[in-house]
């Protein structure tokens, strides 16, 4: 089962309200810099521990949680109070852990569950959707020394399984005004293996674009 993150973040009260936030002296200097309210960018630089670019319009961080993203991920798309922005999940692998256990208890199935939200790539255009929680599934499938069809051995190929479980789900979600905020995924195999979205994020020594 895929979630969109707005709904869980918005049961998991993650709304905000711009006209209670006091912006710092670093996000008052900050705001014109990158053509933002101030009181916005003081709750990006809250849900985040490194701003990676800072240009006209854009703002880069990364995440408290390891994600790098716009803006801390916070947007006021589909909020309907003009002063209010939506910001992810506190802990979106444990939210998708007590949702898979509350599904199990109502229900009486096992399911993978990902919360998935939508991502810009720095090297490619476009939108699309990643996983920012998972359990059930792995979110990381190592292929390293399996044989590829030609019994070659693999050396470096990972798949990001719960990535791309997530971006087709979000064919079906859309992106604007759709309104179907969740997805039930039917017919995929899914490995013995617990995991969770945080296996995704990609080491700072590792990441050659930073």
């Amino acid at each position: 089962m895929v979630l969109a993150q707005k709904i869980v973040s918005k049961a998991e009260g993650r709304l905000f309200r711009l006209s209670d936030i006091t912006p710092s002296e670093r996000a008052v200097e900050l705001g014109p810099k990158v053509d933002k309210d101030p009181r916005l960018v003081e709750l990006i630089l809250r849900e985040s521990t490194e701003i990676v670019r800072a240009i006209k319009g854009v703002l880069i961080v990364q995440h408290r949680l390891g994600f790098v993203m716009a803006n801390a991920g916070i947007d006021a798309s589909n909020v309907d109070d003009p002063d209010q922005v939506l910001l992810l999940p506190a802990d979106p692998d444990d939210s998708a852990r007590r949702l898979r256990a509350r599904l199990k208890e109502l229900a009486g199935v096992e399911v993978g569950v990902i919360i998935n939200d939508s991502w810009g790539r720095a090297w490619r255009m476009g939108t699309t959707s990643a996983a920012i929680g998972a359990s059930g599934l792995p979110g990381l499938i190592d292929m390293r020394g399996q044989p590829d069809m030609n019994g070659r051995i693999l050396r470096v190929t990972e798949i990001g399984h719960a990535d791309e479980i997530a971006s087709a789900a979000s064919l079906l979600m859309g992106q604007a005004a759709e309104g179907r905020p969740v997805v039930i995924v039917r017919g995929l195999g899914r490995p013995d293996r617990d995991g969770n979205a945080a296996e995704l994020v990609r080491p700072k020594h590792m990441d050659l674009f930073r």
